[in-house]
């Protein structure tokens, strides 16, 4: 924890912002710090690079030297050799050639060449020992160039060495005058800090003082205030209390008259739903059920001439078909039924549906394949009792009063497909066969259309006409208008000039109205056609 100077002469802990400013001042006296560090190294390891640049160029000097002495020193060997070489060569030629006259008997040639080889060996021994010589100086020279060199590198090391003590010695002074610098700032941050702490105490304490004035009026004022709210809240909470009391007695009196008429409302629900279980457990009674139903859909989309009810299909017999659609034949007169009867399996549905509500797999497939025998037999029954062509359609129609029962039909693999290929009997249900039912009056009314396409376009012909009349008193009207039109400029031309000559009038003397033929009375008419109150007789 960092103590500071506190006002007063006391030491205490540093406040966080005083901590916070220190931090910050430190951190900026460490980054200059490593900045400086940085470039001196950077200047540091430039010399050495450079030095060591310089180095390996004299070594690099001295090495092709010696390489060139070495080269020299081959060559002269090489060309030493070849020369040795090429007398020897010489002297074996002279040999044989002094060879051959020593074979015939020449003495003083043999002398001859005995001399000729020994001046041969001397001038050849002469030749090397320069060699010799030559070689020893080119070493020597040699030796003195690498002494020479060798001085050299120890001079630039010496240098070296004491370039480094001097920057080493630069830095160090530079860095003591940096210490010292950032000493001094430190010691003005810390007085600024201190300075900073006595006045942030000076006026932290004002601060306090007047805070606490403050706090001490609206405590004061709070509590008058809160008082006068309370005594306020107590007599509207009194009064608001009796009222909700009494509203909530009355909401519940209320409430309670709905339910007592719910309850009867119930009951009197029960006893129908009864009646409705009554009338779906009855065999009869459900068909009729089913009847009224289609009877309704029928009535709501189609008129009483366009479908029939109870119809005989077939001569002979007395079994009718409970409704049929009328379409048109071959000729107007004629007419082709589209037979629609009613069915409800109601007690194979239950069961199917009640297996389901059990989840037994087994007892589903059971009931589903009972519903499908029963729709199986009752379409059986529909195609060889109501599908007679030419008087009804090649087809009929089994509907089915619930959407759950059609469903469920629907649902049975190949079962629809299958009353439609075999039995020529199509299953709708409530929604289906109002589809059906609105094509069909579609078709109905096309149909119309087209029989009555001659007395439409004779409408139309007339309305045409009629609507040109219409066209004719238009353009009157615009005539008239523009008459009345002109007529009302030329009334506003009017107003305007006997506005300006009203005008006129107003601008006359009061005196002058008395001169006037008619004495007051006229004067008194000119006012008011002037629009301005009559002056009463002084």
């Amino acid at each position: 924890m960092l103590a500071v100077r506190r006002p007063g002469g006391g030491v205490g802990p540093a406040s966080p912002a005083d901590e916070r400013a220190l931090s910050s001042l430190g951190a900026d006296i460490r980054q200059d710090l490593s900045a400086q560090r940085q470039e001196l190294g950077a200047a540091i390891n430039e010399g050495q690079r450079a030095l060591d640049a310089r180095v390996s160029t004299t070594l690099r000097e001295h090495k092709v030297a010696a390489d060139q002495a070495v080269e020299l020193q081959r060559s002269t060997q090489s060309e030493l050799r070849g020369n040795l070489d090429q007398g020897l060569a010489h002297l074996r030629d002279k040999f044989h050639e002094h060879a051959q006259a020593v074979l015939a008997g020449d003495a003083a040639l043999r002398t001859s060449v005995g001399t000729n080889f020994d001046e041969l060996r001397l001038a050849n021994e002469a030749k090397l020992e320069k060699i010799r010589e030559a070689v020893e100086r080119l070493e020597q020279s040699n030796t003195a160039a690498l002494a020479k060199n060798a001085e050299r590198v120890q001079v630039l090391t010496d240098q070296n060495a004491v370039k480094q003590q001097e920057l080493q010695d630069l830095l160090r002074v530079e860095f003591d005058s940096m210490k010292s610098s950032n000493e001094r700032k430190l010691e003005a941050v810390k007085a600024t800090i201190e300075q900073l702490q006595v006045s942030n105490a000076d006026k932290q304490g004002q601060l306090q003082e007047s805070m606490r004035q403050e706090l001490d009026k609206l405590r004061t004022g709070n509590e008058a205030k809160l008082e006068k709210m309370r005594e306020t809240v107590d007599e509207k909470l009194q009064g608001t209390l009796e009222k909700r009391l009494g509203e909530s007695f009355a909401l519940v009196s209320e409430r309670l008259e709905l339910v007592q008429r719910g309850l009867g409302e119930m009951q009197a629900l029960a006893s129908d739903v009864g009646g409705l279980k009554r009338v779906l457990t009855n065999v009869k009674s459900r068909g009729s059920w089913g009847e009224v139903q289609l009877s309704r859909q029928l009535e709501d989309l189609l008129t009483h001439e366009q479908y029939v009810q109870n119809l005989v299909v077939k001569e002979g017999t007395t079994e009718s078909v409970e409704f049929a659609v009328k379409l048109p034949g071959r000729t107007p007169d004629e007419a082709v039924y589209l037979p629609i009867d009613s069915k409800l399996p109601q007690e194979d549905y239950e069961r199917l549906l009640n297996a389901q509500e059990a989840g037994d797999k087994a007892l589903v497939d059971m009931a589903a394949k009972t519903l499908e025998r029963a729709i199986l037999t009752q379409a059986k029954l529909i195609s060889s009792k109501y599908i007679s062509p030419p008087k009804t359609t090649d087809f009929a129609i089994m509907y089915l009063p619930t959407e759950g029962l059609f469903a469920e039909v629907v649902r049975q693999p190949g079962l629809a497909s299958k009353l439609q290929n075999d039995h020529r009997v199509l299953i709708t249900g409530p929604t289906t066969l109002m589809s059906l039912l609105n094509s069909l009056q579609m078709g109905f009314r096309t149909l119309a259309i087209e029989q009555r396409s001659s007395e439409v376009w004779k409408v139309l012909s007339a309305a045409k006409d009629e609507f040109q009349k219409y066209g004719d008193v238009w353009d009157k009207l615009e005539k008239q208008l523009a008459t009345a039109q002109k007529t009302v400029s030329e009334a506003g031309v009017r107003t305007r000039a006997v506005a300006r000559k009203l005008r006129d009038v107003e601008t006359l003397e009061i005196e002058q109205p008395a001169a006037l033929p008619g004495g007051l009375q006229e004067s008194e008419e000119v006012a008011e056609l002037a629009g301005l109150e009559p002056t009463s007789k002084s």
